[in-house]
């Protein structure tokens, strides 16, 4: 018997256009199509290969956002499928489903696109603590507007929103921004998923200007971090929080349903946004009821 897990964060460009197009469709990919397994990085795709030249019987689980885990060489298919999928959830907040089983691909995209859920109704998110995790209601910033205008966090509920923190002077964050540039057409006009990328550790008119010049054009909002080593970020009661504790590296995303309450989070960059699609679309559907 052999296990792996890791959380890996990426997948590829194939992966990302099927998911934006397919959201619904029994996903009917070949068993040895890695580049078809979803949220998988380099480590991850490699740990598939892994999986696939291992002895029967064996199971390889995926989670929403990169968690993965694989078991192989066990006495039964069923005892493979438990093994991957405990692995995976001992690393995971969200549930993890099974990918593969032996020689057959048995994931299904519309179960895959309802993980992040189930959401909390009002009544719920109205007793829902102030904090980072999923299910608590994430901190009221204080930011504005492109355009200058003061606003809180609070004022986008009723809109699914994807926070994203990054600053140009981030390495990580500037190759990431084609990413999200993609994910911003991909939505379109969309009334019910508003993204808002918030800069740290350096004023807006930095920011702003370096997504110019790379001819972004994104739905940039003013954290209120001013020049030099600003570290704290502006709540709208007036009080102040250290960026650090939000983001424990930059960039970091949350996702917040239609109450303002975290339904994902990711440290660090994702690869083909767009692969998310799916998953935001659940959320405007189904949440702030």
């Amino acid at each position: 018997m052999y296990s792996h897990t890791l959380r890996s964060l990426k997948t590829t460009m194939w992966a990302a256009l099927f998911w934006a197009l397919s959201p619904t469709t029994v996903f009917a990919a070949a068993l040895d199509d890695v580049e078809a397994v979803p949220h998988l990085d380099s480590a991850g795709r490699e740990g598939y290969r892994d999986f696939l030249i291992f002895d029967k019987h064996r199971a390889f689980a995926v989670a929403p956002g990169g968690t993965w885990s694989w078991k192989g060489g066990e006495a039964s298919a069923e005892s493979a499928e438990q093994g991957a999928l405990n692995a995976c959830r001992e690393n995971s907040d969200l549930n993890c489903v099974l990918y593969a089983v032996d020689d057959k691909v048995v994931f299904d995209s519309k179960a895959w696109s309802r993980l992040w859920g189930p959401y909390l109704n009002r009544a719920e998110a109205g007793q829902a603590r102030t904090g980072l995790n999923r299910g608590e209601r994430f901190y009221n910033l204080a930011l504005r507007s492109a355009s200058g205008k003061p606003m809180a966090l609070s004022n986008l509920q009723g809109k699914v929103v994807l926070l994203h923190f990054w600053g140009s002077w981030c390495s990580p964050c500037r190759r990431e921004m084609p990413e999200l540039q993609q994910l911003q057409r991909a939505l379109g006009k969309s009334a019910d998923i508003q993204m808002v990328l918030l800069q740290v550790r350096e004023d807006f008119a930095t920011a702003r200007g370096w997504a110019r010049q790379q001819r972004l054009q994104l739905p940039l909002y003013d954290s209120g971090v001013g020049k030099g080593a600003n570290e704290m970020l502006s709540l709208a009661e007036g009080k102040s929080i250290h960026d650090r504790y939000i983001a424990e590296v930059f960039p970091t995303t949350y996702i917040l349903d239609k109450h303002g309450i975290v339904v994902f989070s990711n440290i660090g960059p994702v690869s083909h946004w767009s692969q998310y699609l799916p998953l935001l679309r659940d959320v405007a559907a189904r949440s702030g009821r």
